[in-house]
């Protein structure tokens, strides 16, 4: 293997480190990031130790690069101010001698997921708020190199049930307070994927389950609604200890 540089180690080294023709779509993007971490992975996992060898701490801060055409590569960063692109961590030959080997490759394997991100971001900065939602879906669909390299299988997300109550606000929806999934109790994990739970109809509007929508499920009858249709925002029901739907709430009174 010839090196155009003497710090320079790669399976497949391109002097133009960033391809000229960006990733625009989304589609095009995970494309990007998926042969990326592809060369993670490969340097991680297959090539472990060839990558090893190429991070000598006596060398000068190196960075590792995963490429478009899932191929790696260990250099020094780019000369560009900024550069091109987001840039992988810095220095990580010289953490090599002073940790556990297991555990520096974990911790390499932190920062390449940091790395893969950013990058997939940049890219899709002119992307649309949905776009931006799928992209990030796609992406977590995979296995991050950290989960790969240590040999940690993901787990399926389940609901966190508060008070044995199934039916509060945030137990139905992720960080940016939307609901992923239908209604399960705490000891379960969801298996089956997001399209089985279209069956799932508001108990208000008749509407079907809408991953995008923010829903919450009443304790009593167990029924689920729009947020909207029963006019119940993520803020309100994260003090909402147990919900009763207005005709639950009829009927009480009766």
């Amino acid at each position: 293997m010839v090196s155009p540089h003497p710090l320079c180690n790669s399976k497949s080294y391109s002097s133009n480190r960033y391809n000229c023709n960006s990733p625009r779509t989304v589609e095009e993007i995970f494309k990007d990031y998926s042969g990326r971490r592809a060369g993670l992975v490969r340097a991680l996992t297959h090539d472990v130790d060839e990558f090893y060898g190429f991070c000598d701490p006596d060398k000068e801060n190196l960075c590792l690069y995963g490429h478009p055409t899932e191929t790696w590569e260990v250099t020094l960063p780019a000369e560009e101010v900024p550069p091109e692109l987001p840039e992988p961590a810095l220095g990580i030959n010289f953490a090599r001698d002073g940790m556990n080997r297991k555990d520096w490759l974990s911790l390499v394997a932190v920062h390449s997921d940091s790395w893969l991100l950013s990058v997939a971001f940049y890219l899709g900065a002119r992307l649309n708020r949905n776009e931006r939602k799928r992209l990030f879906s796609l992406i977590n669909d995979l296995p991050t190199v950290f989960e790969v390299v240590t040999e940690r299988k993901p787990i399926k997300d389940k609901p966190s049930v508060d008070s044995g109550s199934k039916s509060r606000g945030s137990t139905k929806r992720s960080s940016d307070g939307q609901v992923k999934s239908n209604p399960r109790l705490a000891d379960e994990i969801y298996e089956e994927e997001e399209d089985e739970h279209s069956e799932t109809l508001c108990g208000s509007c008749g509407g079907n389950y809408n991953a995008d929508e923010f829903w919450i499920g009443c304790d009593v009858c167990e029924r689920w609604f729009h947020g909207k249709c029963v006019k119940i925002t993520p803020a309100k029901a994260e003090s909402i200890k147990q919900y009763k739907c207005p005709s639950c709430m009829k009927r009480a009174r009766q």
